[in-house]
């Protein structure tokens, strides 16, 4: 079977295409990911610095990409929301309130890794 012919390789390709696109607009628009991004970037610098083990930088890469992945969902919750419903509806700030705390659960879950991992070499 010739994968070209069925278009699974040209599918996985726009597949590819699209989320590199959301990617895009999510670190272009969105202010909430240019912050992560950020800090994502300063942790890295520091695990340079400080010499973390590769025990260290998985969980590192993990709580970054949690963080990440967290936020856009979050995003993608508010935008969905806004044009479902444009008005104020208790329902919807409800389930924004709850989008915004999946990112919160994930940021202080990074939080703690990077006390872990920073603490005892910065003290």
């Amino acid at each position: 079977m010739d994968l070209k012919d069925n278009g699974f390789i040209r599918g996985r390709m726009r597949s590819l295409k699209f989320a590199f696109k959301g990617v895009w607009l999510l670190v272009s628009s969105e202010h909430s990911i240019m912050v992560q991004l950020f800090i994502a970037v300063c942790m890295t610098i520091a695990g340079w610095y400080y010499n973390i083990s590769a025990l260290e930088w998985i969980l590192q890469v993990l709580a970054i990409g949690m963080v990440l992945v967290a936020e856009s969902l979050n995003t993608a919750v508010e935008k969905l929301c806004d044009f479902i419903h444009k008005d104020y509806h208790q329902k919807i700030e409800f389930i924004k309130d709850i989008s915004a705390g999946a990112v919160t659960f994930a940021a202080v879950s990074a939080i703690i890794i990077g006390l872990i991992i920073y603490l005892p070499k910065i003290l």
